[in-house]
């Protein structure tokens, strides 16, 4: 990849000045791309075009103020390159407070993401300077574009300052900030700049740490030690939070400080004075969670707290998942009874097996196959505690772990399974949240994450959870067992669609997990509903990867090169479960991708349901074939939901508007 110093980021070739572009978005990238292929900077327009498009269709790029800054990366363009257009009229691009009539067009190579995230936030930092912005509108000719772009995305190094003439009187005011956005571009620089300026004018030192994608410096501990309060201007979590414990805080979204960075910055000179202020929580130096902040809403935080749980017992799944099902290849599915007598029985296996030399009628295999089975067993037990323990820590940090899982075991003590661990987390977090936030002596400030905390939210869980929750809870699973056992005809049929459905909505996301979920949790081989229920599960999720790779070798003119090799790579994640193999393709082009994954899964899920077919695993695809009851069917059910997906992924690209021929690059996701 050609570095800018080598070859321009923009040229007076690649400037538009008062143009009246056509009207609309499409008309104003499409002028822009022929600058760019005038020049000899894009081999291919119409697929540079395309790509620019198809990441408008993501998200709207237009920016507060009258900007908008389409990007995009594709094989059609060599080195990184900035065009510009100065409209008149303006252009809608999607921005709140109207049309755009200063355009960014920036196009970099496949290879050149670091590049491409570096120009879009130094063009996004400089395009909240209000003299910028103005410059630009009042620039006479291409040259003078030229230089102030160039200025802000290669600036030069500054000069020193002269020494002061004599040292400052009284210490000056010192803030610490961290901005963050969910993509972690635009807005997360923007809003770090504005606050900048803000205290610059208010006389304030002020340190940023923007939490974004195309990097970040921490703040130093001496840097945030000095400070009189910390502003947190954040859509998404504050990454290691609890090193600002019991500095005053002003939290918001990051849109505040972009529209109102002066009255932030009084905010937080006004928190620093007041003994009352709000504080960030929490003791510092202890680890911390990425706790959500600023104007989060709590659907949003409740949606984080419960996906932090489930993502931390998915491991349990899979070890003890896959240790199960290797017992039973080994020893037989027998070995799942209860020591009753049965002379196959894991109990009598165990038991009377004290060395090599005193083996099980089965012999060394069926040792070995038990022992699998148990290690997996136990494993497996931790499921609901790992659950409900993680919960609590999205919400408490590390002192709430411990009655998490105090919480998970009584769940499952008691039989309030699944629905009782994210109960019993809930509470045992809110509960030790709670209790950090009251005030000790000093001597004891040590003491409240390891002891005191652990000790009492623990205490106030088990005593909810045994006199009060724990019997509804109970019944509540119970009455939700007894209805899948119960279900049977179209009933059974359209919980397969359903959880096919969950399965393929978000690829490895909340959903997707809530499922994958209520399936492992349940998991019972003496229950041939939840056996069911694991095989539909686990049928769908193989579907979307399977799907792509398909649709990708059947019809490989409608995709990209890359997504002609992520769909190579695909075959093995759908066999293997492993349903984020979908994603590229997803990210690329969702509205066309994912209801066709949807729309497979459901017909998987169906079938499965139909067809009474069940698995004793909770996880490995194609690995676990043997322990996969009516295996026949399974294969039919997952070959048809996979046609289905890639048929109609194929349909979707072929004649949904717009389309995305095989010289198209994939859009940034997200960017």
């Amino acid at each position: 990849m050609s570095s800018p110093t080598a070859s321009p980021i923009i040229t007076t070739d690649l400037v538009l000045l008062d143009v009246d572009a056509g009207g609309d978005k499409e008309a104003v990238i499409g002028r822009l791309v022929n600058r760019l292929a005038d020049a000899g900077r894009s081999t291919d327009a119409d697929g540079l075009t395309r790509a620019a498009l198809a990441r408008e269709e993501q998200s709207a790029t237009g920016l507060p103020g009258g900007i908008a800054i389409p990007h995009c990366r594709s094989p059609y363009v060599d080195t990184a390159t900035i065009g510009f257009a100065r409209l008149t009229p303006g252009v809608d691009f999607g921005a709140p407070d109207g049309p755009a009539d200063l355009v960014f067009l920036i196009a970099a190579p496949d290879s050149g993401g670091a590049e491409h995230m570096k120009l879009l936030s130094s063009l996004a930092r400089a395009l909240v300077r209000k003299e910028f912005v103005a410059s630009l509108r009042a620039a006479e000719t291409s040259e003078d574009v030229v230089s102030l772009v160039e200025d802000v995305v290669n600036p030069q190094p500054a000069a020193p300052p002269p020494p002061a003439a004599e040292p400052e009187p009284a210490r000056q005011r010192s803030l610490v900030a961290v901005t963050a956005c969910p993509t972690g571009i635009a807005h997360t620089y923007m809003a770090a700049d504005s606050l900048a300026a803000a205290a610059k004018n208010a006389g304030v030192t002020l340190h940023v740490e923007t939490q974004g994608s195309s990097g970040s410096t921490p703040l130093s501990d001496a840097t945030i030690a000095e400070a009189d309060a910390v502003i947190f201007a954040t859509d998404v979590g504050v990454k290691d939070r609890q090193r600002f414990a019991g500095k005053p805080v002003v939290a918001s979204g990051v849109k505040r400080a972009i529209n109102e960075p002066d009255k932030m910055v009084a905010d937080a000179l006004a928190a620093a004075d007041n003994p009352d202020a709000a504080r960030v929580e929490g003791s510092a130096g202890a680890p911390s969670a990425a706790a959500p902040a600023g104007d989060v809403g709590w659907g949003t935080r409740t949606r984080q707290i419960l996906l932090t749980g489930v993502s931390y017992m998915i491991p349990f799944v899979a070890a003890g998942g896959l240790l199960i099902a290797l017992g039973f290849l080994f020893a037989g599915y027998d070995i799942a009874n209860t020591p009753d007598g049965q002379t196959d029985s894991l109990g009598k296996i165990i038991a009377t097996t004290n060395s090599l030399t005193n083996l099980p009628s089965g012999g060394l295999i069926q040792y070995l196959g038990a022992v699998l089975f148990t290690i997996g067993n136990l494993a497996f037990f931790f499921l609901v505690p790992a659950l409900a323990g993680y919960i609590a820590f999205a919400i408490a940090d590390r002192p709430g772990i411990a009655p998490g899982f105090v919480a998970g075991y009584i769940a499952t003590t008691v039989g309030a399974g699944f629905i009782g661990g994210i109960v019993g987390g809930l509470i045992a977090g809110f509960a030790a949240l709670w209790i950090s936030r009251i005030g000790v002596p000093h001597w004891a400030r040590g003491l409240m994450p390891v002891v005191i905390i652990p000790l009492f939210a623990s205490l106030v869980v088990g005593l909810l959870m045994f006199l009060l929750l724990g019997r509804p809870l109970a019944w509540l699973t119970t009455s939700l067992t007894d209805w899948l056992n119960g279900l049977s005809g179209s009933s059974v049929i359209v919980l397969g669609v359903i959880l096919g459905l969950m399965m393929c909505f978000d690829l490895g996301g909340p959903v997707n997990k809530a499922a994958y979920a209520f399936a492992t949790t349940g998991l019972n081989v003496a229950d041939p509903a939840s056996l069911r229920i694991m095989a539909a599960v686990m049928a769908a999720g193989m579907v979307p990867p399977l799907a792509m790779a398909l649709a990708s070798t059947v019809r490989p003119g409608l995709f990209t090169e890359p997504e002609r090799e992520n769909g190579r790579a695909a075959w093995l994640l759908g066999a293997s479960f492993i349903s984020e193999g979908a994603i590229p393709f997803a990210a690329a082009d969702p509205l066309r991708v994912i209801p066709s994954m949807m729309f497979g899964g459901a017909i998987t899920g169906a079938l499965v349901m139909a067809f009474d077919v069940t698995s004793k695993a909770p996880h490995g695809g194609i690995f676990v074939f043997f322990a996969i009851g009516n295996l026949a069917w399974f294969l039919v059910a997952l070959a048809v939901g996979t046609a289905a997906g890639a048929g109609a992924v194929v349909a979707a690209k072929q004649f949904a508007k717009p389309e995305t021929p095989a010289d198209a690059s994939p859009a940034l996701a997200n960017a």
